[in-house]
């Protein structure tokens, strides 16, 4: 089948590369290339388990609450903070 493409630059630049790196014709790298990516494209996808998070204990505050910034910074860095 004889058809025109029309390839952006970056695209034909890397066909051009393969061509020269492996020695194939154009037209070989070209059908090379469409056939893996159609292949890639129409594999079923996996699904993906979702990430989580592991959890640590830290224990408790060693310096009381800390709901209160104003408290905590105190506490931290002293008096002299404000």
């Amino acid at each position: 089948m004889r058809t025109t493409l029309s390839l952006d630059d970056d695209v034909s630049v890397q066909l051009v590369r393969l061509q020269k790196t492996t020695g194939k014709s154009f037209k070989q790298v070209v059908n090379d290339a469409l056939r893996l990516g159609l292949q890639q494209m129409s594999a079923p996808t996996l699904p993906r388990r979702p990430y989580s998070t592991p959890t640590v204990d830290l224990g408790p505050s060693l310096i009381g609450s800390l709901d209160k910034v104003s408290e905590v910074l105190a506490i931290v860095e002293g008096e002299a903070f404000r």
